[in-house]
């Protein structure tokens, strides 16, 4: 496919908040380059003197909108003033009212569908309110030609009722969001995209498909998006970036190949099917290993509740009878009784999991997590060495947080045989939390790949079955973003992202094989990471 995909971005309510959305899309447009156009779901308009003083500074042309913005009309009686027309109209420059409802198709064949305000519970219904009528105006002529497949965007400002069943729950009482009327138009046109606001927060419903298994011919799939307001005392998210090529000018067969790969069990809900997810799991025992870690730290002051670990080169002794850990087939970097493990790297070492140094660290504290047995990734662990994995997590989160850093975890199951769980600390003063994630989303839109969120508490294993490729990421929000490896995944993504200006600006760090130090170097490092991290260090604990 050798379409340019569209550079988007969508945002929720704006409130009036107009100069704080702009002054956000350009800093963003600064780090990332130009975007082709912004889409505002929800209120655009305030009903505040200062808002209204604002809007007046870009209806009178003395600031202008940094890119093309297309608005819903009003959701409430008090913005009602802003519209002029109910057929849609631009209201400054840069800034265009789509309409009441409608589809709105770009230059680029990027097909749009809308509907502006909320579901009218009264007739005759208000000016901010839509119809039946308009839902059938608008749905009727798409669906009833034998060549509709879908629409690229559906904009509205209320939910669709019901989406988040079978799928995962918005973190938010649910009883009284959204409309069945919505629900039926999202239905009806299968958007790729349906972005909506009004409810205040950000939720991101797992991708669902548009067809029943083995029973209808395959569709594409869609993603439902709520955005939250602009500078929302929260912080929760209000503004979405993706790429996209219009329908119109893709292949049928390459549409549906962007099918989430998942094991599902398909249920129907609002006549849509969703996807809901299998959970494998797999039961391991494993052993505890002693290890020197150097002489240096023999010589290190422990209180009471600590203990040291033992002299000796490496022992393997069995806490009680079990089988050991996966065991190799073959020579592994990364197994501890193996021989090629580098062993003055290591930092600490628990009953399932050790933490090293990385090798060629994009910075002095950039440190490994990995299990001790043979697991290639974090979908195929046992439960205690997850558990334990967690316990490390936490941990070296603290040490960061306490050094005025942010802590970025990724994994890349791919072309790799023993888990590597990168963990590389980000300055606070470098960026936030949503900039690293938009570097991240950013960066990989550029290479053709989209990262897809997925909720804070459902587990990896839900959607990456053991065997699955695939690259994982966790910020220090909670944030979780996960991309399914076809082939060509850039193997070091991950660090040319952190290494890129827009995050620790060291772009000459990107590939590890560039960033060597000596043994000696490695030593001294390794010895300074593993005093610095002692205080929060679990195994050194009874």
């Amino acid at each position: 496919m050798g379409e340019q995909p569209l550079r988007v971005l969508a945002c929720g309510d704006v409130e009036g908040r107009i100069g704080a959305l702009f002054g956000r899309v350009r800093a963003i447009q600064k780090k990332s380059g130009q975007f082709d156009l912004l889409l505002c779901v929800g209120e655009f308009f305030g009903s505040t003197p200062d808002a209204e003083a604002e809007w007046n500074e870009y209806k009178s042309g003395a600031k202008k909108a940094p890119i093309h913005t297309y608005v819903l009309g009003a959701a409430s009686h008090d913005t009602l003033k802003y519209f002029p027309s109910a057929d849609g109209c631009e209201l400054a420059e840069n800034i265009v009212y789509l309409g009441r409802r409608g589809i709105f198709t770009g230059a680029s064949g990027l097909q749009i569908a809308y509907v502006s305000g909320r579901e009218a519970r009264q007739e005759p219904a208000p000016a901010h309110c839509f119809t039946p009528k308009d839902a059938s105006v608008l749905v009727d002529p798409l669906v009833s030609s034998s060549k509709f497949r879908g629409v690229d965007v559906l904009l509205t400002s209320q939910w669709p009722r019901g989406v988040w069943q079978y799928g995962n729950n918005p973190e938010i009482d649910t009883k009284f969001f959204g409309v069945a009327s919505i629900a039926k138009i999202s239905d009806q046109l299968k958007p790729r995209y349906h972005f909506a606001g009004v409810e205040g927060v950000h939720y991101e419903r797992l991708p669902y498909r548009n067809h029943v298994v083995l029973q209808e011919s395959p569709r594409h799939v869609s993603r439902f998006i709520a955005l939250a307001a602009v500078n929302n005392p929260g912080k929760k998210k209000y503004l979405y970036a993706f790429n996209i090529v219009p329908m119109k000018n893709m292949d049928p067969s390459e549409l549906v190949k962007q099918l989430v790969p998942a094991s599902s069990v398909d249920e129907v809900c609002i006549s849509c099917t969703f996807l809901t997810f299998n959970v494998i799991w797999k039961e391991e025992p494993a052993s505890q290993y002693f290890f020197d870690l150097g002489k240096k730290q023999q010589h290190h002051h422990h209180g009471p509740g600590r203990k040291r670990h033992s002299d000796g080169d490496m022992q393997h002794h069995h806490k009680q009878p079990r089988r050991p850990p996966p065991r190799p087939t073959g020579p592994c970097w990364f197994c501890l009784a193996s021989p090629e493990v580098e062993k003055h790297l290591v930092v600490s070492i628990g009953t399932h999991c050790y933490m090293a140094l990385a090798k060629g660290c994009l910075t002095p504290d950039h440190v490994l997590l990995l299990p001790i047995g043979h697991y290639q990734s974090v979908v195929d662990l046992a439960s205690e060495v997850v558990e334990e994995l967690d316990k490390y997590k936490s941990a070296v989160r603290k040490f960061y947080k306490s050094r005025g850093k942010r802590c970025v975890l990724f994994e890349r199951n791919y072309r790799s045989q023993h888990l590597q769980l990168q963990v590389v600390p980000v300055p606070m003063d470098k960026c936030s939390s949503e900039d690293l994630k938009e570097a991240f989303m950013v960066q990989a839109q550029e290479q053709q790949m989209e990262l897809m969120e997925i909720p804070e508490h459902t587990d990896l294993k839900q959607i990456a079955p053991p065997g699955t490729p695939y690259f994982y990421l966790e910020l220090d929000s909670g944030e979780k973003l996960f991309y399914r490896i076809k082939k060509n995944f850039p193997l070091q993504f991950g660090r040319e992202v952190l290494a890129s200006e827009a995050v620790l600006d060291i772009p000459t760090r990107a590939d590890w094989r560039e960033c060597k130090y000596s043994r000696d170097e490695e030593e001294t490092l390794t010895q300074q990471v593993r005093a610095e991290f002692e205080p929060f260090d679990f195994t050194m604990e009874d």
